[in-house]
This record gives C-alpha cells, structure tokens and sequence, in this order.
C-alpha cells in the first residue's frame, strides 16, 4: 500500500466515529440517519474493515434466480461447499470459505458488519429461512491463503431480505463473479446491482452459464456486450459454461475462456472464419480452473481498485459524504430562518399591566427600614408607629363607613393584573395565528399542534391556578429587600447619612406626631419642615418618618409618598420609581414563564439548537477530514498514473 493510501487509512478510521459523532449531534434536524446510505454502508463495510490490509481478496459469486451461482461457487471451492436447489431463491444467506487459519489472523466479523457469523456444519445451512442475517464460514484448504470466496443470495429474489444480504456482500467484496445466462443477462434488477458495483469500481469476472456450444460462440459477445454497456462493466476475464446438468451436479462443468473485447473475425476465400488480427488468439478449447486463474489476479491492484472506487462513492459530490454535509448545512439554515422569524416579533407587547399601589411599596419599604435600626432609635420608632397605626383606626373607619368596603390593595391589585394576562395571551395567540399563516414548513406542524383543539382553554386554566396561588405580598417584599439591600452595598455612604437622618427622626417624632395630627395629616414634608429645613430631609422623611409617614399613607393614601419628592429629590424618586418597573418586569418574567412552560415548551431552544448545528464542532470535523482524504485520493491517483 502507497503511503498516501496509508493516510487515507488513518483518516478513515477517524472518520467513521466523526461521522457517527456527526449523526447524533444532528439529530434535531429530523433527517434520515446514515444506515442505508449507500455512501455510508461503504464506509462501514468496506473502507474501515479493509483499509489497511490488501493482502487478500474476498471474491463473491453473484447473479440472478435459478442459473447455476451455486454450482460455480462450488466449483472454486472444488467441493460442495454449499448447498444447490432447484427451486428459484435457495440460497438465503451467503456461505463463504476462508483460508486456513485465517480466522485466526483476522477479524471476519469486522470484514462482513452487519452479519451474524455462524461455522458452517452442513452446506444447507444456506437454505434455511430466517429473518436475520447469517453469514455461514468455514475453512477450505484449497484455497490460497489470501483468497475468501463467497456464495450469495439472489439478487432478483421475491424475497427483498435476500437483495439485501446480497448488496451487504457486494460493498464487502473485491472482486465479484457475475454468473449470467441468456435469460438473466439484461434482466433489470441484475443490471441495477452490478450498475453499483460498476461506481464502485469492482473487479468482475464473468461467467456466461447454461450456453449452447457452438452455437452461442456468435451471439455470446452481443449478450455480454449489451450487458457491459448497460452496467459499464469492464470484465477482468469472461468464460463460457456450457449447458450440461450432470457435470454441474458432479462439479466437473468446463469453464472456457473467450478474449474481451471478442476477437474480430474476417472469412476467407472458401468462407472459413479466420482471425482478422495477428494479434488475436483463437477461443481457447483447454478448460480453466476458475480458482487457479482467481488466484493469479492482480492482488494489490485490484484490492487498492475497489477501495479507490469505494472511496470515491464515498466523496461523490452528488450522492456521497459531501451530499450528506450539504443536507445537513441547508437543514440547519432553515431552522435557523424559522428561528428568526420566532425571535424577530414579540409575542406580546403588554402595555396594560397595572402597576403595584404606592401604598404597598412604602409599607414594605418602612417595614426593611425598621429591621435596619438598633438600640434606642428602634424603640423610639416602634413605640411611634404603634400609637400612629392608633391614630390611625378612626380615619380608616371612618373612610369604610363613607365609602363602603374596599377590597385590600394587594387583591384589587390582582383583578388588575389577571385582566392584562387574559389580554397578553390573547395577543400572544393571534400573533403564533400569523405565524402559521406565513407558511413556513418547520413551524407550521409545531403551531398547528399549540393552536389546535382545547389548547387554548387549557392554557388558561393553568396559568389562572398558578395565578391563585402567587403570594404577591411575599414577591413585593422579596423585590424591595433585594432593592433596598443593593442600595445599602453600593451606596454605603449615603445609607449612613440616612441613617444619621432617622435618628433625628427619632429625636423628632413627638412634636411631629402632634403637629401632623392637629394639623390634619397634611404632607409629611410641610409637617417637619420647622425641625428639617432642608430639602434633602424633607424628602427622606417619606421613607423614615415612621409615626408620620405611617399614618398619613393610611389616612390618605398613594400619594403620601409623592407629594413632596416630585419638588424636592429626584434620587429617592428616581428608587422608587424602580421598585415600580422591577416588579412590574417580575411579574412579566413569571407570565412569559408560564407561557413557555405551558404553550411554547422546549420548540425555542429545540430550533435554536437545530439552527446552531451548520456551524457545530461535529460537522466541522467531518469536513476537514473529508477534505484531506479528497486531496490524498487525489494525490495517491496521480502517482499511480504516472508509474
């Protein structure tokens, strides 16, 4: 073997493991697997098992129903290595005979994948029906020890399970006996079998069964040559078998060879047909021993022939390696583009989703604040805020009295929020509609099967039951401690001067107390402002002054918060407003959850996966190695033309 072709051998092996890889990894695409590609088969089959050793040749006879394959293949073997019938189909798996010892040197089940090898103890093992696939050995001593011969099953065959053992054995062989008769010589199926072995560039021997000698010696090379030119077949030799049943039954049938291309012929002045050419030979009338001449073939030749071939079906643009990379990059594009088209337009835009009450942010805002404080500015505080939340009861009774029963902030809050998800998923359902209708051919059976039948209903149902059992308060007080704590960590400074600032709170609420309950609950910012001129204090107190604060948002409402931060600071204004947009975002998080879990399940991630495979490692690696055997193929083929 040339060194290149030894290259090529390594490459090989590293590339049926890359294109398994390969297979697996693009699953998602949803394409045929490798198993009965013709390119791949080769590869498995022929290429791994045999690539790196051509130091024998596997030789099969191969041919239609009913005309003597058997009876050849036991002539080579010189015994009855294998079982005849008269009845059309008798042989169902192929026999094949080894050299002795050579089972011991090498491994027959990586010669023949996809079989399950048996010792043959009795030729009829051949005949026996069965769904899997035997492949029956033994060692025969009079063959060399670097020739196997194999005899297979019909490949015309009813039967499709015998055209199937019959191909597997083809892509393993290197040279092939092609056993024809007058019937069977342009039969269609035969034709198409030996087609492939031509691409695959096998080397055949002919054996031209059942003729009429000397009668077909005149049409002979017509049937064989309209076979040839339908198969583009090349014959290595080419032998006339004559019709005769009692020498094929007692393996004694004559094998003679004939000159291919024929011999042309002139006739002479008394109208004898003599040789046109000094060159050409007349037919040879001596027998031949079919395994004597298949054993002076060309070894090396032929074995790096077939592989050549078969690596060639392999990095065949069209229908090999290459094709199947194409597929698999043109595949990916598309759900790439469907990817885009589902990414490109937002589902929903929910530009009605209520926002939470001023009320229950400053609430837990003042509820954080207060486990922040220590020692006597906690006691001055709570002790305060008790006897505001005091103060307080009237006015609340008083409003219910006026204005009847309210529900609580945190439930009207929910109505609110339960009618912008009824509406979201209403646009979220009209916008997949449109999708459908765009037609593209990757999406539309995913969203026929989201918009069909109760999905709709059912999708509503569950997100109204996760809707239920949400505890907004515990999300609200989750998001301000969060909130808060980030303020705390990266502004340390003025978290300290509001500190300081709730101390003089502290020291304050006395008099304040007085002065906002006499005046009215009038805006905390106007109440302190003897005690806390500056503008800074003013606006802190909205969130520090506990009695004060406290009170007045429970006697008048959301806008204790904002009267005064709107005129004064723009900093406190400017957290709150985040808490605002924080939480409206969590909730949004939570809704486009629920929709992926419940409506749109893994199809973003299954396509983006899918879309990411055209440019995957795996699909890079077989490209690479599939160039390098390209130019070595190449390579190797230049040197063996010029020697």
């Amino acid at each position: 073997m040339s060194a290149s072709l030894s290259e090529i051998a390594r490459l090989i092996h590293e590339l049926h493991p890359a294109v398994r890889a390969l297979e697996r990894a693009a699953q998602p695409l949803e394409l045929p697997g490798l198993d009965g590609r013709e390119w791949y088969e080769l590869l498995a089959t022929k290429l791994v098992p045999q690539l790196g050793d051509d130091t024998f040749l596997i030789v099969a006879v191969a041919g239609g129903t009913n005309i003597g394959k058997t009876v050849v293949f036991n002539h080579i073997a010189g015994s009855r290595a294998s079982s005849t019938s008269p009845l059309a189909s008798g042989t169902r798996h192929p026999t094949c005979l080894v050299p002795a010892g050579f089972d011991q040197c090498h491994n027959l089940a990586g010669l023949f994948p996809g079989f399950a090898l048996r010792p043959s103890e009795d030729p009829a093992d051949a005949l026996n029906q069965s769904d899997e696939h035997f492949l029956f050995w033994r060692t025969e001593s009079s063959l060399p020890d670097n020739l196997l011969a194999l005899d297979t099953p019909d490949i015309d065959s009813e039967v499709r399970v015998n055209w199937e053992r019959a191909d597997q054995i083809r892509r393993s062989a290197d040279v092939l006996v092609a056993i024809l008769t007058q019937q069977k010589y342009n039969d269609a199926a035969v034709k198409e079998f030996f087609r492939r072995a031509s691409a695959e560039n096998k080397a055949v021997v002919i054996v031209f069964n059942q003729t009429q000698l000397p009668e077909d010696e005149e049409y002979w090379p017509l049937w064989v040559g309209t076979f040839c030119e339908e198969t583009g077949i090349r014959p290595e030799h080419v032998y006339l078998a004559p019709y005769d049943r009692r020498a094929a039954e007692e393996n004694r049938l004559s094998f003679y060879e004939r000159e291919w291309p024929p011999v042309e012929r002139d006739e002479n002045a008394n109208g004898e047909s003599v040789i046109a050419s000094d060159q050409a030979r007349a037919p040879d009338e001596e027998p031949r021993d079919l395994l004597a001449d298949l054993s002076h073939l060309r070894f090396a030749e032929i074995k790096l022939r077939t592989l050549e071939g078969s690596l060639g079906q392999l990095l065949d643009a069209s229908e090999g390696l290459p094709a199947y990379l194409r597929e698999i990059g043109q595949r990916s594009e598309e759900f790439h583009r469907a990817t885009e088209l589902l990414s490109a337009h937002e589902l929903a835009e929910i530009d009605s989703w209520p926002e939470v009450p001023n009320g229950l942010l400053v609430t837990e805002i003042r509820k954080w604040w207060a486990s922040q404080r220590e020692g006597w500015t906690a006691g001055v505080h709570g002790f305060y805020n008790a006897v505001g939340r005091g103060l307080a009861w009237p006015v609340r009774v008083a409003r219910q009295h006026w204005q009847g029963e309210t529900l609580p902030p945190l439930e009207r809050y929910q109505q609110q929020e339960w009618s912008a998800i009824l509406d979201a998923v209403e646009k979220v359902y009209s916008k997949l509609t449109w999708m459908r209708e765009l037609g593209n051919p990757l999406l539309r059976p995913r969203l026929d099967a989201m918009l069909g039948g109760t999905s709709r209903a059912e999708l509503l149902e569950a997100i109204e039951r996760a809707h239920q059992q949400v505890d907004l308060g515990a999300d609200l007080r989750e998001l301000v401690a969060r909130e808060m704590g980030t303020f705390r960590s990266e502004n340390p400074q003025s978290f300290e001067f509001f500190r300081r600032l709730d101390g003089v709170a502290a020291a304050a609420r006395p008099a304040t107390s007085v002065v906002l309950f006499v005046t009215g609950f009038g805006p905390v910012g106007h109440a302190v402002t003897p005690l806390l001129a500056d503008t800074a204090m003013q606006s802190l107190v909205h969130v520090v002054g506990d009695v004060a604060g406290g009170t007045v948002a429970a006697a008048v409402g959301e806008t204790a918060i904002s009267g005064t931060t709107s005129t004064s600071v723009g900093y406190l204004e400017a957290r709150f407003r985040k808490l605002h947009v924080a939480f409206t975002a969590q909730r949004a998080v939570w809704l486009a959850g629920l929709l992926k879990e419940q409506l749109l399940g893994t199809l973003p991630e299954d396509l983006q996966q899918a879309a990411k495979i055209g440019q995957g490692a795996e699909l890079h690696r077989v490209r690479e190695l599939t160039r390098n055997i390209r130019e070595l193929v190449r390579v190797d083929r230049r040197t063996h033309e010029a020697v």
